[in-house]
């Protein structure tokens, strides 16, 4: 197990895991990916592997796969494949859970499957594939777990820089007997977003950070608001200008954010000051994840 912060990210040209020191943004080592578009990273520290999302190489050819391996790259293994993914995007999971979670985005859904991919289990289906796939008011990409109050939260997107993307909210645990395309028990928590991406929750489940990849004066931003019960309050963006932002990850400890973004850029960001500081510069950025000893 590492004695220092690492910063695991996702790059797609060429598709590889890099690790960095977060604090000097230097590159340690990379681990070669091979194909596609990967997208979104998880890694479980007592377990020491990595988990992370394929998009695949065609978006309409459900070649997306979910997949994992040791910290250094061995003991690489594919989960699911074979058309039961279309493009997974964020990917997520939580210390001492027994599944992995993610948005499935041309697949218009919500999976998980265990750790060793069995029980793949369809939690929301919001359209049809492939017949309502261009429709990306559907599309779901972010996902982040409350196993506190037993949430799961997620972002449909819309079209690109479109205004029409929103935040929502379910029970973790599907009621018994309810059809995934016909949940009963979700919440819109926030709407009118201008493209929003990725989600954090704070580890009390009471702050949900977002980073949305929209135009301008609302995009290019990391967001922040609270949460309870009755949904989000106090919505305030503390970044902006931050291209096409994708990835984040959250050092509550230290107060700062990372953000990446598909032009290359990885930021730092003080969640107080709102300071940003490039960190590196590398190839486009998707998914983020930062491993503390």
């Amino acid at each position: 197990m590492t004695h220092q912060p690492l910063l695991y990210t996702l790059e797609t040209e060429p598709p590889r895991i890099t690790i960095l020191s977060p604090k000097e943004g230097q590159v340690l080592s990379h681990i070669d990916l091979g194909w596609g578009t990967p997208d979104g990273l998880w890694i479980d520290k007592a377990e020491g592997r990595l988990y992370w999302t394929n998009m695949g190489k065609d978006y309409a050819a459900a070649d997306g796969t979910i997949n994992t391996a040791r910290l250094d790259g061995r003991d690489h293994k594919t989960l699911i494949g074979h058309g039961l993914v279309v493009t997974p995007k964020q990917l997520t999971s939580a210390p001492h859970c027994e599944h992995l979670y993610w948005c499935d985005r041309e697949g218009m859904r919500i999976m998980r499957c265990r750790r060793d991919g069995s029980n793949l289990e369809v939690l929301l289906q919001r359209g049809t594939f492939p017949t309502d796939m261009t429709d990306c008011t559907l599309h779901c990409v972010g996902i982040a777990l409350d196993t506190h109050h037993n949430y799961l939260y997620w972002t449909q997107k819309g079209p690109p820089k479109g205004g029409t993307g929103g935040i929502f909210r379910m029970a973790l645990e599907q009621p018994e007997g309810m059809d995934p395309a016909h949940r009963t028990d979700i919440d819109c928590l926030l709407s009118h977003l201008p493209e929003p991406i990725d989600l954090h929750l704070s580890s009390d489940g009471r702050i949900l950070w977002w980073t949305d990849r929209g135009g301008p004066p609302n995009g290019s931003s990391l967001n922040v608001a609270h949460v309870d019960k009755q949904g989000l309050h106090d919505h305030r963006i503390i970044a902006r200008d931050l291209g096409d932002a994708i990835g984040l990850a959250i050092d509550e400890a230290k107060g700062c954010a990372f953000v990446s973004n598909l032009e290359g850029a990885l930021y730092e960001i003080n969640l107080t000051t709102a300071k940003a500081r490039l960190l590196t510069q590398q190839g486009p950025m998707t998914g983020l994840h930062l491993l503390t000893p």
